[in-house]
């Protein structure tokens, strides 16, 4: 079974660069980027089940060539495109002043309301919320299957697609395939204002379900060639997503001179983090609950060694880009959740400042007015939160006994990113205690 998984994996890995190779000539030969042209409607959809699908040996050796490379196309760009483009560090650079901002987390880290930092910023951004979910879907039995690199290079090559404004990589990866284009199944299409906005908002399509339709207008399925046009005519763009695991991954995604990328990689407490999984995803976290109950915790399950190799891949990134290696140099940036739930208005305004573009009113009001709350609009995925009781919630409702696991199997993350060991449960819980030291992650 697992063979078979692989094999459907390569096919659909190969399936993706084949269709990159036909396009990248066209592509860099563009003056940078100019306006996209309409997408050309497939005749047939991809059959990613079928395994044998352009599943040639020719294709697998091409597969496993592109593997060992570490640029991947992007030094296809045509240096005389770019002459006139080097800054005093000899890099090419994008000269619009268009930013490309990567939102970078895990599950639980209050993502989904920093996202909404940038989100809500105004007619010049475009956001998009999660779009690799449709991958991770796809892929992550084969992924379990087999390689875990192949799955980054592909996770990196959709945001490049992304951050162009090319929609064509991560149609291979939506279920059901769009048709001519359309969609009625895009993951979160609410949680994007550019994607329920005019012109992408189209006319309802009777008796056609959207399941993440738009909240705040009726909207028929999503026109991702519309999606294309109105990302082009933003001056700026911005992901958000829990999926990429390694920082270095993305080199040459940050290496393209077509993009401006700025990362933000967002980090919190990984006891709060485990707490508010647990209350999340409860039925995935049955066994941690029963050690609870037990007061015994074998550190040699794999639910507890799946912890500390997220807590490792967390601090592995954060390393990187703490480092300031060349690549990265004015690209990266760590945020704490915690510090900014304390003073969210002076995080966002460090977080504009840093990607380079103007803090708008409209993201200004939208902070203030959720930032401060009721109790009653604070679901576990609301973006609107009382966020200086946000910072402190998890300390009453994690059990001390899986406290002491985190600490024990994360605490080098938790030492890098300046989070306080507690000895006994009533520090844990003693609020005038912080659990947070102050530190500047500059």
């Amino acid at each position: 079974m697992k063979t078979k998984y692989a094999i459907v994996f390569i096919c659909i890995v190969a399936l993706v660069i084949i269709e990159k190779e036909s396009n990248i000539l066209s592509r860099v030969s563009d003056k940078l980027i100019q306006r996209q042209t309409p997408q050309q409607t497939p005749t047939t959809p991809l059959n990613y089940s079928n395994p044998t699908q352009n599943g040639s040996l020719t294709v697998l050796k091409m597969l496993l060539s592109k593997l060992t490379s570490t640029k991947g196309n992007y030094s296809n760009f045509s240096e005389e495109q770019a002459e006139d483009e080097v800054d005093d560090l000899g890099t090419y650079s994008y000269s619009n002043g268009r930013k490309h901002i990567l939102l970078l987390a895990t599950t639980r880290t209050g993502s989904s309301f920093v996202g909404e930092f940038f989100n809500q910023h105004g007619e010049n951004m475009f956001y998009l919320f999660e779009p690799l979910w449709h991958v991770e879907r796809m892929l992550t039995m084969a992924a379990e299957a087999n390689n875990g690199t192949v799955l980054a290079g592909i996770y990196r090559d959709v945001l490049q697609g992304l951050f162009l404004c090319d929609f064509s990589p991560l149609e291979k990866f939506i279920s059901p395939p769009p048709l001519d284009h359309v969609t009625p199944a895009l993951f979160r299409r609410e949680s994007s204002l550019s994607l329920c906005e005019e012109p992408v908002c189209t006319p309802v399509i009777k008796d056609v379900f959207e399941r993440y339709h738009c909240k705040t207008r009726r909207c028929g399925p999503l026109n991702l060639t519309l999606a294309s046009e109105s990302c082009l005519s933003k001056q700026h763009h911005a992901i958000k997503t829990v999926r990429v695991r390694q920082l270095d991954t993305l080199r040459p995604l940050v290496d393209d001179p077509r993009l401006d990328v700025r990362v933000i990689q967002l980090v919190r407490d990984p006891r709060a983090i485990l707490a508010s999984r647990m209350v999340a995803f409860s039925s995935k976290y049955q066994t941690w609950k029963a050690w609870a109950q037990d007061g015994q915790v074998p550190e040699d399950d794999e639910e507890v060694k799946r912890l500390k190799g997220n807590c490792d891949q967390i601090r592995m990134s954060a390393e990187v880009g703490l480092s300031r290696p060349r690549w990265l140099r004015n690209r990266y940036m760590l945020v704490r959740y915690e510090d900014i739930a304390r003073y969210p208005m002076q995080k966002a305004e460090e977080m504009y400042r840093f990607t380079g573009i103007p803090f708008s009113p409209q993201a200004r009001k939208w902070i203030l007015r959720n930032t401060q709350t009721t109790q009653e609009a604070s679901g576990i995925y609301s973006t609107q939160k009382n966020s200086s009781e946000q910072a402190e919630k998890w300390r009453f409702s994690i059990p001390f006994t899986l406290a002491q696991v985190v600490q024990r199997v994360c605490g080098p993350t938790m030492k890098l990113f300046g989070y306080r060991f507690v000895d006994d449960e009533k520090t844990l819980m003693n609020k005038s205690m912080s659990l947070l030291e102050e530190r500047l992650f500059h």
